[in-house]
């Protein structure tokens, strides 16, 4: 996935771009000694250790052994950020009666830098794909192959969802994901007309999901709900009518409580 970044900038510090390499490949290595991790960036062994010091030294990076790893103080900043979000503060409580009620696992999620970050997750009794959706928690992603994505990219502002595609593609998960820019943008015309969006499998195969958006007073999307399920639960005549319609409640009771004490300040626009 390309990394949102600018280049070119004149504000940038190489230094930290550098340093910002070395824990991004902590991670995507899960972990990694100087040899490995200098062959991994094609940078000399003194200078990938002199950044595993520094990161080491200011509580970002432990040593086992002869392997560097990612520190708790990125857990203790991911969760002060979380707990900082407005949607996930007022959310929270409701995906978890959203997911108790369907048995399903329930979703909430957000964009930034034109990628779906997912803020929640919950699992009901039923739920399926533990391990993969919490992986979600930890990655952001493409939002066009999922419900949450699609919501929240039908309620977008048309040159948005244009920049979202020229800059990260349609790439495919499955062979129902939608790859072509115009049938995406009939897709989130239909979206908007039905009041939510569908993830049939487009993600993954025998998974569906149903999405709804979450809008501001002023018809911004600050982020949207969903349920998933197997296909073969999901698809029920009846089943689906219930899950559509209490994912489509949550997302308006999401939205009654933000509005009653929304301001600018708690959603502001990012770039």
């Amino acid at each position: 996935m390309p990394n949102d970044t600018p280049s070119g900038s004149p504000r940038t510090l190489e230094t930290v771009s550098r340093a910002f390499e070395v824990v991004r490949a902590l991670e995507e290595l899960d972990g990694a000694g100087v040899t490995e991790l200098a062959d991994h960036l094609d940078r000399s062994k003194s200078v990938v250790y002199n950044y595993l010091s520094t990161l080491r030294e200011e509580k970002f990076v432990v040593k086992e052994d002869d392997t560097y790893r990612l520190s708790l103080q990125f857990l203790l900043i991911g969760e002060y950020v979380r707990n900082q979000n407005t949607l996930y503060r007022i959310g929270k409580e409701e995906l978890d009666t959203l997911a108790e009620e369907t048995g399903e696992f329930a979703h909430l999620t957000t964009e930034q830098h034109g990628l779906s970050v997912n803020l929640y997750k919950v699992s009901g009794d039923k739920a399926v794909g533990d391990s993969y959706q919490v992986s979600k928690l930890q990655r952001a992603d493409y939002l066009h192959f999922s419900a949450t994505g699609k919501a929240i990219l039908a309620h977008l502002p048309r040159e948005r969802v244009e920049w979202i595609v020229d800059r990260y593609g349609l790439p495919a998960k499955t062979d129902e994901t939608i790859t072509d820019r115009e049938e995406l943008f009939d897709e989130l015309e239909a979206v908007r007309e039905r009041g939510y969006a569908l993830n049939d499998e487009e993600e993954i195969t025998g998974l569906q999901a149903i999405g709804a958006p979450i809008l501001n007073r002023h018809d911004r999307v600050l982020g949207s709900v969903s349920v998933s399920g197997p296909v073969r639960r999901m698809k029920q005549p009846e089943y689906h009518e219930d899950v559509v319609e209490q994912v489509v409640n949550t997302a308006n009771v999401i939205e009654v409580n933000v509005n009653m004490g929304d301001s600018e300040d708690e959603f502001p626009t990012f770039s």
